[in-house]
């Protein structure tokens, strides 16, 4: 464990949830980068061994006070910001409240109730800060993209990961449920998988008990269709493992009804993968039409259908979406632009009155 010292630590920002989540991922990749600038850790279950980290224990006992004054408390969920305001209010601690909100869509009174008590606020998109009622700061999302890079060897990293080496190799990846479209990816499998012999199905995510029922019946699906030695079902791989499993596949699928940001179309673009999404979160600001995949509108299984049938039916231009990919992933959606701008935040509400 990569134990960061409390009493040294000016940022704390803090992933409160177990399971794998755009956020979680989001913070991951973050922190490392932030640590290089100023010092930050992250706190909470199941943490990845080299990020920068302090035990849940140890915020309670914390010094009241950081190296040279308040802390900053970087939260992202509802969870985290309650946590924020109880450090700071029931346990004296001397803390300047930070919360990104990713979210388009009207919040409840008791988010509202949180957001008030933010001393500042960041948004991934111009539509999420619109929901603020508040001013915020947009700040994009980014990947890292020394991480997120083209396989130099496919065939060998699909051997390691048990896929077919040779497959045209299609994926969707993320929590299963329906708000992520996941019926959607797997209905135009059913339907085009027999239409491209070569091509082969990826759906790899977590499925909490709520949603148990909805998995099986996705799979009793691909089972009925015949498709089941065609479909890989994967469980939820671990943060620092998902790299291997994007740069393995050929087309990537983000099918979502609804969604805050969206990482997964960045992380596979940054790997040389061209996307299918549909018009939901911030896909269309990620995502050239034509050039690195195709958008289709939210929930039209015809058109998202018939676009992966577009994508997958000539190779040369998915040849060409492959490069143009990478090349536009890693020069506008680089995680070192992230991490600036929200360092450049820490530090103006370090320096604060």
């Amino acid at each position: 464990m990569t134990k960061a010292d409390i009493r040294a630590t000016e940022v704390i920002a803090p992933n409160f949830k177990k399971r794998m989540s755009g956020v979680t991922s989001t913070v991951f990749r973050l922190v490392p980068r932030q640590s290089e600038q100023i010092a930050i850790a992250t706190s909470g279950p199941n943490l990845p061994e080299d990020i920068p980290q302090v035990p849940m224990g140890a915020l309670i006992t914390m010094p009241r006070s950081g190296p040279s004054g308040p802390r900053v408390w970087h939260a992202r969920r509802n969870n985290e910001m309650l946590a924020g305001l109880a450090l700071k209010y029931l346990l004296g601690k001397r803390l300047k409240l930070l919360f990104t909100s990713a979210a388009q869509r009207d919040h409840s009174g008791y988010t509202k109730w949180l957001l008030r008590r933010m001393d500042r606020l960041v948004a991934t998109s111009a539509k999420s800060a619109a929901y603020l009622e508040r001013e915020a700061t947009v700040i994009h999302h980014g990947i890292d993209t020394n991480d997120f890079t083209p396989a130099s060897d496919k065939a060998a990293l699909r051997a390691e990961l048990f896929l077919p080496a040779s497959a045209l190799l299609i994926g969707c990846y993320g929590r299963i449920r329906p708000q992520k479209g996941n019926d959607l990816f797997i209905e135009a499998m059913i339907e085009l998988l027999p239409k491209h012999p070569n091509a082969h199905a990826v759906m790899m995510g977590g499925v909490t008990d709520g949603f148990r029922d909805f998995f099986d019946g996705l799979k009793d699906k691909v089972a009925q269709a015949g498709l089941s030695d065609r479909v890989s079902f994967l469980p939820e791989a671990q943060a620092w493992e998902i790299t291997k499993y994007f740069q393995a596949l050929d087309l990537y699928i983000a099918p979502q009804r609804w969604e805050g940001f969206g990482l997964t179309p960045l992380e596979a673009m940054a790997c040389g993968v061209p996307v299918v999404a549909t018009r939901v979160g911030a896909f269309e600001e990620l995502v050239l039409q034509g050039e690195t995949g195709l958008l289709v509108p939210r929930e039209d299984q015809a058109a998202l259908t018939g676009a992966i049938d577009d994508a997958l039916s000539d190779a040369p231009r998915l040849a060409r979406w492959s490069k143009k990919a990478r090349s536009h992933a890693s020069s506008r959606f680089d995680i070192t632009r992230e991490a600036a701008a929200l360092t450049a935040i820490y530090k103006e509400l370090l320096s604060a009155p």
